[in-house]
């Protein structure tokens, strides 16, 4: 379950160091683009949709990868349940308790 929590947090990381830089070049493209006429603004004003349908691209990879990632994690965590309910009681109470303390605290 580590594992999984680890990956998701270096995939985020990645994703949004990615979309900055991909932000960034359509920024600039789009500037460029601004001062430009003619054929040069024309192909800036292409490159930058290209770079935003990329990204697009990108993030609905990043989505359906979360989303199968979640289904993975509550597999489990049902199947965990079911074969120690008992454990599964306590646990929640122990949650449960302390959370409730946190909160008599404020």
């Amino acid at each position: 379950m580590e594992d999984t929590t680890t990956t998701a947090r270096v995939s985020g990381e990645k994703l949004g160091s990615d979309l900055k830089i991909v932000l960034g070049d359509v920024e600039a493209l789009l500037k460029q683009a601004a001062t430009s006429t003619g054929q040069q603004a024309t192909e800036l004003r292409e490159r930058a949709a290209e770079n935003l349908h990329r990204a697009s691209l990108r993030l609905s990879e990043v989505r359906v990868a979360a989303a199968e990632k979640s289904r993975v994690a509550a597999r489990r965590a049902d199947d965990w349940v079911h074969a120690n309910p008992w454990a599964a009681v306590g646990t929640a109470a122990g949650i449960g308790f302390l959370l409730g303390m946190l909160v008599s605290r404020r």
